[in-house]
């Protein structure tokens, strides 16, 4: 990487080889800083500073870092008092272990099939700088994983509302993860804690920081301005040995004493494009009226509708403060998605400019080039998360997983993955929070015609319009059920979307993206009605997308359904609402929002 105006001496970033690192990097130049990769143990004896991007799952960062001879050099590294700076993994390695890994090996070898695995400490357990142990959020009061952004406190007890170390308490913060580190009255962890934060009606340690060691559980580099002040104030502060961050801490609070009425988490408003080629070749931004995305008037020969170029429009998105950038690709490139290189061009461009979640959909599943070299879905996925990608976005090969399964399950199986899905291969390696599912259910009409097996079938996940508070005037005196499809919509498939919603979760997906084929392109409104069955049938956090026509339809679902996020496209991308104004209407209905 080419020097900067900014000394950085020895600043060294260490990839152990799973995630989106290409967002660090990215951070640190517009910063103005250079660095090198530690690529091998003898790096770490170069670094005077040093920062762990860590990102995934527990278990794949031990044991990619042991395997790679880097866990000592770490552990050594640390133990010389040079500064150190981990982010999400980064941060929950110090710990003397987590319950992720276990978790983890559980399932992988069938509980106690293999007790060795489960006893071997190499298999699960952290640096140990921290002797606490890194637990599982619970979700009878929230949805888990804990995805989107959230407030910090100072533990200091003579904390007060302001800034330091770059934090302060009026912003948020981007955190996306399953397990955490929750706080308590006892000193092995909170004499480490520099801030917490609350999810529900737990409250973690969200910031450390002692001797040489600062860590964020949350991403400063996809925490907009806010992280990126968090990043400067450390960089500063080692480089030139003047800063907040040399300022001794003050006694911690008590639990009781942190512990708020209500947490601080926001919802998020998300901007979504769907890129596809043009007529002409070109990856354009389009946006289909249920799903058809070429022009209607026949004059224009029917081309695929054009609102912009994607790394265009998501630059314009992030400074307008949209709080995620979700790019689908609609063509899926189907033969190749690895030697998709205009898309994983955008990606990478679209990560240069963004400092907010980037989440990526198409193609994501088990393919063979042309060449017949055969690709998993991990190794697709892996390919998006270097090139800036968070998550990947998967679509219908979640429907055919989940029938697969329900097959088994019909054969006296068990209500489980067999470990060779996309979402499974994913999950496991980089955490369920990388997957998120995007289902598109279409509407089946109850009518005379309708077998009594699918009546009885579909019963429970009937919406009957004359109950439902929900539903439109036109929409009066009708009953249906939700089914799912797949391949944009043109394919019918029997599972119901509750099914699928239950099927995915079980999977390891860690939110479901909802659209719906009726509603598309209308602007009447979320389906409230369906998001409300998937909300209300899974633990894991749930985007309401399709049918959004003015900022008031945010704030309905927002209220009426308790999902996570919502998303828009077409209101966007013609200006008919900004996103500033679609927060401000949240805000005046008691909404909190970044």
């Amino acid at each position: 990487m080419a020097d900067s105006n900014a000394s950085s001496g020895g600043l060294y970033v260490l990839d152990y080889g799973a995630g989106n690192v290409r967002s660090i990097a990215n951070t640190l130049t517009k910063l103005g800083y250079s660095f090198k990769w530690i690529s091998q143990p003898e790096d770490f004896a170069k670094a005077d500073k040093l920062i762990f991007p860590g990102v995934g799952a527990f278990s794949t960062a031990v044991s990619n870092l042991r395997s790679q001879g880097l866990f000592k050099p770490l552990q050594d590294y640390i133990a010389s008092g040079r500064p150190y700076f981990g982010i999400c993994i980064g941060m929950q390695i110090l710990f003397k272990d987590s319950l992720e890994a276990r978790d983890l090996l559980a399932s992988t070898i069938g509980g106690t099939e293999n007790e060795g695995a489960l006893t071997d400490e190499t298999n699960w357990a952290g640096l140990g700088l921290i002797d606490w142990e890194i637990g599982k959020f619970v979700s009878k009061d929230k949805s888990v994983p804990h995805m989107g952004w959230n407030g910090v406190t100072f533990v200091g007890d003579n904390a007060e509302p302001g800034q330091r170390d770059g934090l302060s308490e009026t912003e948020s913060y981007y955190f996306v993860h399953s397990y955490c580190a929750p706080y308590a009255d006892d000193p092995r962890i909170s004499s480490w804690a520099n801030s917490v934060t609350q999810y529900g009606e737990e409250v973690f340690v969200s910031t450390i920081k002692k001797g040489n060691v600062f860590a964020t559980q949350f991403h400063p580099e996809k925490s907009g301005q806010a992280g990126l002040e968090v990043l400067r104030a450390w960089l500063e502060s080692v480089t030139n040995a003047t800063s907040g961050h040399d300022v001794p801490q003050s006694p911690a609070r008590s639990l009781s004493a942190l512990k708020q009425n209500v947490d601080g988490f926001r919802k998020r408003v998300i901007a979504c494009l769907d890129v596809r080629s043009n007529d002409q070749g070109d990856l354009v931004v389009t946006k289909g009226d249920q799903y058809d995305v070429r022009e209607k008037d026949e004059g224009s020969g029917r081309q695929v509708r054009n609102l912009g170029k994607p790394v265009a429009l998501t630059e314009r998105y992030y400074n307008a403060g949209a709080d995620e950038i979700c790019l689908l690709n609609i063509t899926s490139f189907r033969n190749s998605p690895l030697r998709d290189q205009p898309m994983l061009e955008v990606v990478r461009k679209a990560a240069n400019e963004v400092y907010v979640p980037l989440t990526i959909g198409g193609g994501i599943k088990d393919t063979v080039d042309p060449d017949g070299t055969k690709r998993s879905a991990l190794e697709v996925a892996s390919e998006y998360f270097r090139a800036g990608a968070d998550k990947v976005s998967i679509g219908s090969e979640a429907v055919i997983a989940v029938e697969k399964m329900m097959e088994r399950v019909g054969s006296g199986g068990q209500w489980t993955g067999d470990g060779t899905s996309a979402i499974e291969q994913i999950s496991r390696a980089y955490g369920r929070q990388a997957v998120v599912v995007s289902i598109d259910p279409k509407r089946v009409y109850i009518s005379p015609e309708t077998s009594p097996e699918d009546t009885e079938r579909y019963s429970k996940e009937t919406v009957v319009a004359t109950s439902s508070p929900y539903t439109l005037e036109t929409e009066k005196g009708r009953s249906w059920w939700y089914q799912c499809t797949i391949n944009g919509g043109r394919v019918l498939k029997s599972l119901s979307v509750v099914e699928l919603a239950r099927g995915v979760e079980v999977l390891g997906a860690g939110e479901i993206l909802v659209n719906s084929i009726d509603r598309d392109g209308t602007g009447l409104g979320f389906d409230l009605d369906l998001i409300r069955l998937i909300k209300t049938a899974v633990s894991i956090p749930v985007v309401a997308s399709s049918g959004a026509g003015n900022e008031d339809h945010f704030a309905d679902v927002f209220q009426k359904t308790q999902v996570e996020a919502a998303l828009a496209a077409g209101i966007f991308h013609r200006g008919e609402v900004e996103i500033s104004s679609v927060k401000s209407r949240c805000r005046e209905h008691g909404l909190k929002m970044r």
